[in-house]
């Protein structure tokens, strides 16, 4: 991708949905191969994913695979022949995190490193960029002025990729380990049990309870809709959606929100491009809060703020309606804050029980009473709703009806197309020209007839030329160039625009070109540091050959191999409880210390039998979340052994 090009990087979770990421306006697409993708549960075939190369060439759209996970010793030539069946299949790229993957024989595909690789400073994206790793992922945890010193630090070809819009792991990525502590089930190995949405108890070093039932580790989603502008200036020109588990409604909605944002970007600064042929037109209007989502939070991007968390449920809380004013033996009477909200069967409702819970009701049945009142119908018994009545606040959290217009074909995307039509000794030829130079021609024999009413004749012409409505085209002009006004048969001039419409259909194909793979520079980049701990993700033989290549001297092994068997950070993070639940020393009136020198004193999370101690690190501002392996899950696999020794 070229330094000017902005690219819109959507999520499929199988072929189809990345399809009609495309077709919303995605340059870019990314999804699971059949394995070793961080998504265990949204794997794919090659076929399938062939199908999706197919189309997104079309439109110059790139294909990436998700091959992000760490990987076994006996699981690397498996993985190896999976990324030549891929490269084979026509994929662009392929998103990776376990470093022993460059040790291997690979076909001459780009490589991105996964944000898995917890890429928050200049020194370690500069040295993926150096190892030949073409677009980086950096942490969803950086501010403006971070991403800006790592663009600085890089190379400008080397693609600075952003996650602007879904769910947020609170744990630096790469950086979590509570999963494989708790149940075996390895984050970094695609299989997350996702601890951090559970309901803890937070109590403090004497016992006593700061908080009850909260979700402390469960954080709103990312929506960077009003940061897009901001995060260009500081050099992002990726722009990932998250969502590799979403539904087609989903991608649809958010892909063409963010199509229509950076399109105003581009028409406004003309220095930027769109990192992909053709232009989107939707048939709705996109709206991010018609999707699941836990409210949304723009992280750490403008600074720290103690917004960030969805502590009071993981669930969809919907958007406001109304509030009820009646309830029946079988109905609920809604008063709506608009006279135009309508409320239909399926809906899905919403409300916070008194102690904060957030219960669901759905509409078997609607019937509007009058201007902005209705009775709705659950399909549950009333007596199922705790603490409903009248004065409580409703949310709608599923509208039916924007979800049957999603279901439904929703936009069209088209590449510019410029048409000329000439006559030749023996007929005529017709030239098409695409937006990006691209050039087909086609002629046939066809005796010429003298129009009989040239005005007509002519509008005869440009009508079928220009019928182009099947096609991925949309005509920008058409010439004739005619020594005079001829009659030409409709059935003629169709069968003339249909073959140079495949011709340049074969053309773009021809034209189109893998993006290059990075080199890696020589002698091999040194590695920031000499030691690796078990957070560098090291769980194979070839991942710890590569360190060691580049001047790492001590390598311990993967968390997942079970040599930490005692207390140890299960979770770094960001965020902080203690700032969440305004318990920062620094927050205290009149407390100014230096940066670094206050402590915060411990607190612990229980979710039933389990508890999680939370220890402040005050300088750098971040939370770590100790525990230790369940003996159960130590003895499920036998550990990998390195030899530590100092080289």
């Amino acid at each position: 991708m070229q330094p000017h090009q902005l690219e819109l990087l959507a999520p499929a979770r199988d072929a189809d949905i990345g399809i009609e990421a495309v077709n919303h306006g995605a340059d870019a697409v990314y999804i699971g191969g059949p394995s070793f993708g961080a998504r265990a549960a949204a794997s794919n075939d090659i076929a399938d994913i062939a199908r999706l190369v197919d189309h997104a060439h079309r439109f110059n759209a790139r294909v990436f695979v998700t091959l992000n996970t760490i990987l076994r010793d006996d699981e690397l030539e498996p993985a190896r022949q999976q990324i030549w069946q891929l490269y084979d299949a026509g994929v662009d790229a392929l998103i990776i995190q376990d470093m022993g993957l460059l040790e291997l024989d690979l076909p001459p595909i780009q490589l991105h490193a996964s944000t898995q690789t917890d890429i928050r400073t200049p020194e370690k994206a500069r040295f993926l960029q150096d190892v030949g790793l073409s677009q980086i992922v950096l942490a969803r945890e950086l501010d403006l002025g971070q991403i800006a010193a790592i663009r600085a630090a890089t190379r400008p070809e080397t693609t600075l990729e952003f996650f602007v819009h879904g769910a947020l792991c609170v744990a630096y990525s790469g950086q979590c380990y509570i999963s494989h502590a708790h149940t075996g089930r390895s984050a970094n190995r695609g299989d997350c049990s996702q601890a951090c949405r559970l309901p803890y108890q937070v109590t403090d070093m004497k016992g006593r309870i700061v908080a009850h039932d909260k979700h402390v580790l469960s954080m709103k989603d990312n929506n960077q809709s009003d940061n897009l502008e901001a995060l260009i200036d500081a050099g992002i020109r990726s722009f990932k959606i998250e969502g590799r588990y979403k539904d087609m409604g989903y991608v649809k909605n958010i892909t063409a929100h963010y199509r229509t944002l950076l399109d105003e970007i581009i028409d406004r600064r003309p220095e930027f491009a769109r990192a992909s042929a053709g232009r989107t037109t939707f048939a709705f209007t996109p709206d991010p809060n018609q999707n699941f989502n836990r409210e949304f939070t723009d992280y750490f991007v403008s600074g720290r703020k103690d917004d960030i968390g969805a502590f009071d449920t993981p669930k969809n809380p919907g958007l406001f309606i109304g509030y009820v004013s009646k309830v029946g033996d079988k109905w609920v009477e809604l008063q709506t804050d608009s006279p135009d909200i309508v409320l239909n069967n399926g809906d899905g409702l919403c409300y916070y029980t008194l102690q904060k819970d957030l219960a669901g009701l759905a509409i078997n049945r609607s019937e509007k009473q009058g201007s902005g009142v209705w009775r709705v119908f659950p399909k549950d018994p009333m007596a199922s709703f705790k603490d409903l009545r009248a004065g409580t606040l409703v949310n709608r959290n599923r509208d039916m009806n924007w979800t049957r217009l999603l279901d439904r074909p929703s936009s069209e995307r088209r590449i510019g197309v410029w048409l000329r039509l000439d006559e030749t000794d023996a007929g005529f030829a017709l030239t098409l020209v695409d937006e990006e130079g691209n050039t087909a021609a086609v002629n046939a024999a066809h005796a010429k007839e003298v129009a009989k009413d040239a005005a007509k004749a002519e509008a005869t012409l440009r009508e079928h030329l220009g019928k182009l409505g099947t096609t991925p085209f949309a005509a920008m002009g058409i010439a004739l160039e005619l020594r005079q006004p001829w009659f030409v048969p409709a059935s003629f001039l169709n069968a003339l625009r249909r073959d140079a419409v495949a011709a340049l259909e074969t053309a773009r194909a021809a034209a189109y070109v893998r993006p290059a793979c990075a080199q890696a520079v020589e002698p091999p980049a040194i590695y920031p540091e000499d030691t690796l701990s078990y957070l560098a993700n090291v769980y194979n033989h070839k991942a710890r050959d590569f360190y060691a290549k580049h001047g790492v001297r001590l390598i311990a092994a993967a968390y997942e191999s079970h040599e930490e068997t005692g207390e140890v950070s299960l979770m770094i993070t960001k965020h902080c409880v203690r700032y969440s639940l305004s318990l920062c020393p620094k927050q205290a009136k009149g407390v100014t210390g230096v940066q670094g020198t206050v402590r915060a004193a411990p607190l612990t999370l229980i979710n039933g039998s389990e508890k999680l101690i939370l220890r402040f690190d005050c300088k750098p501002c971040e939370m770590h979340v100790v525990g230790k392996l369940k003996p159960a899950v130590a003895k499920n696999s036998a550990p990998l052994m390195f030899f530590k020794t100092r080289a």
